[in-house]
């Protein structure tokens, strides 16, 4: 194996290696001398590691749970079930694992800020307990907008398309120092974003509004400004789906998608965010489990196949991070191959880490297996955990304390001053399609409004949803509201009584998920209109939702509905502030999707 030692990228340009704790960020600059140094020190810790231990730095598993010794019962039984071990710590230490990630919901990882805290310092004691102890690269998807893991206490910020709306780097950038910051002082190093794909496919299920939007350079621009975000606050950023989930009618958690872009095509709409991560200093790349036979005719999963990782990825863009897969219990990587062949096929491929194996036992005996048998050198092993403990120590993990300090948390977490400029950023996305007769902002005698239509659940807090929080964002603002949630599949009776809740009212907002060509949403917009109540609409995801809804006197996007977008979306319709996002994505009309409805760049103000 050739000596990766002196990156591509330290080479040509002195790189920004970032020592943080939870209460800063310090930045020096590292010339070649200053890596060869750093490495000889890391290879010193690899020297002393076992196949077995070198093995488990690679793995990167889920767990059950809020403790890391001693989670509840049926917790303890769920990890027994599907891991061999009772809590995360046994993990650790049974497989000598190199890094964990946090879920809310199913794994019950993820419940407040202190219990993050007491689980982040268990599993620092459990790897400090390892015979070579290792400090662990805790990671999140914590993306923002419509994937979201750490909701009430954490400072919510807009999503990707969101941002992409606003554009503005500095706010981009803004946005991702502030999350960065928040998820230190939790210990969380490695942040699953940003996502890089460019969103050409309005009927893509996967990306959509994870997305900065359509175009290639905008896109590539948020991206490089995002990771500049994370890696200042000392968190390890994660630039993906490499080579590009944008133009997918597909889900590769379900299937095996297939990019049909010629070369050509994806070097134009494909690589340009990965090529801006790269030389924004990205630390880490994250995989697609999608064909793209364009760069391999062999049609292997881009996570498996040596042609798109090696030959494009490393050779051609210069990319020496840490490369991680995709979660491998997705469809989209276990179509051609069994679970214990797909990571040792994606170490061949030139993967470093193993994301989400679904059976870990399976995953860490295959990848045994392979180095027993000589399919994979232990040169090889020790090339993925050079890389992966760089990162370690660019992330202060291998120089101080891994541990953090709960008062450090509350000081952090949620700051104020964080809140605030969240709420200014979000302010700066909504962006307003369509405004007849100055239908807005809402007129000062207008104070008796109706809230109604979908009601998604907030991303991380299913007690709270969209409808409900809106009306009282209007209240809030001093505005006599009721609401009415209808879902997304209103049936006959439902927009009966929507329609009758609108008699009286001075105007109705009414709230729209997802809409499609026989979606019963837009029957509930025409009879809403139908009322002469005036109507305003507000697409609270897809920008595409008013292709379906004829002529609406005012419609808006808010990208997302999370506290902080609905609130912005609030003041933008009560006036309070001015519109000012442009549509990162064009929007094609319904009746002709070869015709352009809204082009990308549109936006209205209150002075057009």
């Amino acid at each position: 194996m050739q000596d990766r030692s002196l990156s591509r990228r330290t080479v040509l340009a002195s790189a920004t290696v970032v020592a943080a704790s939870a209460t800063g960020v310090v930045s020096v600059t590292a010339t070649p001398a200053v890596a060869h140094k750093r490495d000889d020190r890391l290879k010193k810790i690899i020297s002393k590691m076992s196949i077995e231990a070198k093995i488990g730095q690679l793995f990167v598993p889920y767990f059950y749970g809020t403790s890391a010794t001693s989670p509840s019962q049926f917790d303890q039984d769920r990890n027994l079930r599907e891991l061999g071990v009772r809590t995360v710590a046994e993990l650790i230490a049974k497989y000598h694992i190199g890094g964990v990630i946090y879920f809310s919901g199913w794994a019950n990882n993820i419940q407040g800020l202190r219990q993050i805290a007491d689980l982040t310092n268990g599993v620092q004691r459990a790897s400090l307990a390892l015979p070579t102890p290792i400090p662990s690269l805790i990671s999140i998807d914590q993306e923002h907008g419509a994937n979201v893991r750490i909701g009430s206490g954490a400072t919510q910020l807009p999503g990707a398309m969101a941002l992409g709306a606003g554009r503005s780097l500095s706010d981009a950038r803004t946005a991702g120092r502030i999350s960065g910051t928040e998820l230190a002082a939790l210990g969380i190093r490695q942040n699953f974003a940003p996502v890089a794909d460019v969103n050409v496919n309005p009927a893509n299920p996967i990306i959509n509004v994870r997305s900065f939007g359509a175009d290639a350079r905008e896109v590539g621009r948020m991206v490089a400004a995002q990771v500049t975000g994370y890696q200042q606050a000392g968190v390890v950023a994660c630039a993906k789906h490499f080579p590009g989930h944008g133009d997918t009618g597909e889900d590769s958690h379900t299937a095996l998608p297939v990019i049909t872009h010629t070369r050509e095509e994806w070097d134009r709409i494909d690589a340009p965010p990965f090529k801006a991560a790269i030389a924004a200093g990205v630390d880490s790349i994250m995989t697609a489990h999608l064909q793209v036979p364009a760069l391999d005719p062999s049609n292997e999963p881009a996570t498996l196949s040596p042609t798109i990782l090696q030959g494009v990825l490393r050779d051609e863009l210069g990319f020496d991070g840490v490369i991680v897969t995709d979660a491998l219990n997705m469809r989209g990587v276990r179509t051609k191959y069994g679970d214990d062949r797909v990571p040792v096929l994606a170490l061949k491929a030139g993967v470093d880490q193993l994301l989400f194996p679904p059976d870990i036992d399976v995953a860490y005996n295959g990848v045994l297996a392979a180095v027993r048998s000589g399919e994979i050198t232990e040169e090889r092993l020790d090339e993925s955990v050079l890389r992966i403990l760089r990162v370690k120590d660019k992330a202060g993990l291998l120089s101080g304390s891994p541990y953090i300090s709960p008062k450090e948390v509350d000081r952090v977490v949620g700051a104020r001053k964080h809140q605030l400029a969240a709420a200014r950023i979000a302010e700066r996305t909504t962006t307003l399609l369509v405004n007849e007769d100055e239908t807005l902002p809402l007129r000062r005698r207008q104070k008796k409004l109706l809230v109604v239509g979908a009601s998604p659940a907030f991303p991380t807090d299913d007690t709270r949803t969209t409808v409900p929080e809106l009306a009282k964002a209007f209240d809030e603002l001093g505005y006599g509201t009721t609401h009415l949630a209808t879902g997304r599949a209103p049936d006959a009776a439902k927009i009966d009584e929507a329609v009758a809740a609108a008699q009286g009212r001075d105007a109705v907002v009414v709230t729209t998920d997802n809409v499609s060509a026989t979606s019963a949403q837009r029957t509930l917009v025409s009879r809403l209109l139908a009322t002469g109540v005036p109507v305003v609409h507000l697409a609270v995801r897809n920008p595409y939702d008013i292709a379906h809804l004829g002529d609406v006197p005012a419609s808006l996007v808010s990208y997302c509905w999370t506290e902080v977008e609905l609130r912005a979306a609030a003041r933008v319709i009560a006036g309070r502030v001015e519109p000012r996002g442009k549509l990162p994505v064009p929007v094609q009309r319904a009746d002709d999707p070869t015709k352009v409805l809204f082009r990308s760049g549109h936006g209205l103000s209150y002075d057009d």
